[in-house]
């Protein structure tokens, strides 16, 4: 019987790879559009989509920072086996996993220097649903205006207005994605 942490990843990593890659890109340079990321079956409580972004995002030079119920043995083992990404703390990692609560406060990772403003932290935030109806977002990569229900609005407007560092976000649930980056704006009086 194989074990648990040899499951899971993607059944054609190159092409599952090269598809998940491309949502995972579209989801960032279109923030508050929703993608869909498929391909892998992550062990509980990781979602499809956080599982198919970890494999297509993270290496044995990502480092991760599990947080919450993200940190368990099931999840350690399989990122292992999947990509040999280290695990670290919140103030050396490149992407930190978890709920919203999990993850907090914001001002424990990095975000980026003003010679170096890319050496900060993406969070992948797992979410129970994920919808393109609450807070309203423009900026780069949206036409008009877009909406997402974010877990936090204040925070993340707080984020986006130390630009151009700070923390860009991907918000997942199922086999959803969307993505935030910093430099988006965030409109708190005009949520849907």
């Amino acid at each position: 019987m194989q074990s648990p942490a040899l499951e899971g990843g993607f059944p054609d990593p190159a092409r599952d790879a090269a598809i998940a890659f491309r949502a995972v890109m579209e989801a960032i340079a279109r923030p508050g559009t929703l993608q869909r990321l498929t391909g892998a079956t992550p062990p509980a409580p990781l979602s499809p989509a956080a599982g198919a972004l970890l494999l297509t995002l993270c290496d044995t030079e990502t480092p991760i920072h599990l947080a919450g119920d993200y940190d368990c043995d099931a999840i350690r083992t399989w990122l292992a086996f999947h990509t040999g990404a280290p695990l670290v703390g919140p103030s050396a990692c490149s992407f930190a996993l978890g709920t919203w609560e999990a993850l907090m406060p914001l001002s424990q990772y990095r975000i980026g220097t003003a010679q170096y403003p890319d050496r900060s932290a993406t969070l992948i935030v797992e979410m129970e649903a994920l919808a393109p109806e609450g807070s309203q977002l423009s900026g780069p990569g949206i036409k008009h205006r877009a909406a997402l229900s974010l877990p936090d609005p204040q925070a993340l407007v707080a984020n986006a207005q130390a630009f151009p560092l700070g923390l860009d976000f991907f918000f997942t649930c199922g086999d959803q994605v969307a993505g935030l980056p910093r430099s988006t704006k965030i409109h708190l009086e005009e949520a849907l």
